[in-house]
């Protein structure tokens, strides 16, 4: 989540009021369950927290800081947008529903045992080292000196126990803290006003089992507040937005990818840290009441459709192969017989084709997208795409009065499936926003990158790197096993050491099984390698690297595996 600038409290109790928007007393301190809202967005469990050193403290209203529950996000919020947790539970488990809020919800109650029964243990532990004092003290009154050097010694040792204990939970929060930069920062930093509430001390929230290494991805802010300029949409508050435009400001927009995009006050006007790697809370999304339609229902084109679906939004679909679309009926979905008739009948329609000549047919051909649009109609092409296609297809839509924004995604089939893509998009900055509650629903960050062609650049040159990456893997592993080495140790100490990825060791562990299943088809990775090639041509910049894996992949091609997935291209190296 998100929050908006306000002044930090101090841990004095505040007294405000807040019950269907009339006020009433309660308070409020360091270490406090709460659910925290923000204006329209939906209200999620937190923790009041000490804030980051170096954050910069907004101004504004009182507020305080909070850690959210089931994810990595921060937040300051202001205090009228805070209600206790216990008192609030019930309300807000029955006006929220989504997965992911459930998940944060039992999070909460998982923290709680464990401060329960840690509570329960030392309690336990007391009234045992009482009961035996009392019991050796009746067997040995006689001996006075005796028992007052044996209760010493025992006293001694519950002490010292009670100090490992105290050892090792702060030790195991040291160890969490090294993936948080908030946890880093409140050991680093004194305490400046007084004690924390005994659940501060040795409870710590529970980190989100899917982030790994916060401090090595970017932070960003979201945008919470509206401006006289641009009124924020509905908008998941755990969803990463980056806006970079390149054509406005590219300097800052450069500058900003190599600080790892710190926190942004001007482009958001609120503060706010997040980590982009951080799972998007989804369940929490309010759908747009526009009509959704999609055209393209292959590997990545199914899971971004059925999380659509999951998160409400109103969609109808198309493809080629009509048989694929019935799935999708099943789960709420209408059905167009063209892609005509689609984007006629909607408000924005999303595609997800497999390259520039489907693109181009998909848009010019009969019955195709252009016959749909009329003005305010608006067009998504998610294809991967070199910039002349896409800036083709945004001519043409424009002509007609139509809206158009390219925004290719960066994923395989599994996180298409887990809602968890990175969305490329460059075009008509309001039909961005237009396309928020999508973009959170299919992905967990998108960019916005300014000008149409830009997104297709950015695309392929991230597929440049992956497919030349996935190239040197296999050939890695084709001469370990010719050398007599063990490729399973080679991937062993490849995922202990700086290159350790989910890719690296899935793609691995994919050529270890012989198992080549697509998850990113092979035949795809080598056309975004040869249109990557060929935008290296067009601005006289070589591309040795990409052209030696591109010919890898044309023998793999060659060896019929281009339906397989691209880690099959180790194949080019054993035949």
């Amino acid at each position: 989540m998100g929050g908006a600038g306000a002044t930090w409290c101090s841990r004095r109790p505040v007294r405000r009021r807040w019950l269907g928007g009339k006020m009433a007393a309660v308070s409020l301190r360091l270490g406090d369950l709460v659910w925290g809202k923000l204006g329209r967005y939906p209200p999620w469990p937190g923790k009041i927290v000490n804030p980051p050193k170096d954050l910069k403290k907004p101004r504004g209203k009182k507020c305080f800081f909070v850690k959210f529950f089931g994810t990595e996000d921060h937040a300051w919020i202001k205090v009228e947008q805070l209600k206790p947790y216990h008192a609030h539970k019930e309300e807000m488990i029955k006006i929220n529903k989504g997965k992911r809020f459930q998940q944060a919800v039992d999070a909460v109650e998982e923290f709680l045992r464990r401060a329960k029964g840690k509570d329960q243990t030392s309690s336990h532990n007391s009234a045992d080292d009482k009961n035996r004092r009392n019991s050796s003290e009746e067997r040995s009154r006689p001996n006075s000196g005796d028992e007052k050097r044996k209760l010493s010694l025992s006293e001694g040792k519950v002490k010292k126990n009670m100090g490992e204990g105290k050892k090792r939970v702060s030790s195991g929060s040291s160890e969490r803290g090294s993936k948080s930069p908030l946890k880093r920062a409140q050991e680093q930093s004194p305490r400046k006003r007084g004690r924390p509430p005994k659940d501060e001390k040795d409870l710590t929230i529970p980190e989100s089992s899917t982030v790994k290494g916060v401090m090595a991805g970017p932070m960003a802010a979201f945008k919470w507040q509206p401006t006289v300029s641009e009124p924020v949409k509905d908008a998941d508050p755990h969803f990463h937005h980056f806006l970079l435009s390149q054509t406005e400001k590219p300097a800052v927009c450069y500058q900003a990818i190599t600080k790892k995009l710190k926190i942004c006050e001007e482009e958001t006007g609120s503060t706010s840290i997040q980590a982009a790697d951080s799972t998007a809370v989804n369940g929490s999304i309010t759908p747009t009441d526009k009509k959704i339609g999609f055209l393209g229902l292959g590997l990545m084109g199914s899971g971004i459709v059925s999380n659509l679906l999951k998160m409400g939004h109103t969609v109808t679909v198309w493809n080629r192969t009509a048989e694929k679309c019935d799935l999708f009926i099943q789960e709420g979905a209408r059905l167009g017989r063209t892609p005509a008739e689609v984007v006629s009948t909607c408000d924005i329609t999303f595609a997800c084709v497999s390259d520039p000549k489907a693109a181009k047919d998909l848009v010019l051909g009969p019955s195709g997208v252009l016959q749909g649009i009329r003005p305010g109609k608006c067009y998504v092409d998610m294809s991967t795409v070199d910039a002349d296609t896409v800036t083709e297809l945004a001519q043409v839509i424009v002509s007609r009065g139509g809206r158009f924004l390219e925004a290719p995604v960066s994923g395989n089939q599994q996180l298409s499936n887990d809602g968890m893509l990175v969305i490329l998009a460059a075009g008509d900055r309001g039909l961005y926003e237009d396309c928020s509650s999508c973009f959170q629903a299919m992905g967990k960050t998108s960019f916005f990158l300014g000008e149409v062609g830009n997104a297709a650049k950015m695309m392929l040159i991230v597929n440049m790197v992956q497919g030349s990456f996935m190239a040197t893997i296999a050939e890695g592993l084709t001469l370990a096993q010719v050398t007599g080495q063990s490729q399973q140790t080679l991937l062993d100490i490849l995922n202990q050491g700086q290159l350790a990825s989910i890719f690296l060791d899935q793609k691995c562990q994919n050529i270890l099984q012989g198992n080549f299943k697509p998850d990113f088809y092979l035949k795809y990775i080598q056309k975004d390698l040869r249109l990557a090639i060929a935008l290296g041509d067009a601005v006289n910049h070589p591309t040795p690297m990409a052209a030696a894996a591109n010919e890898v992949y044309k023998r793999a091609k060659a060896l019929d595996q281009s339906d397989n997935d691209m880690s099959a291209v180790y194949r080019a190296y054993i035949h």
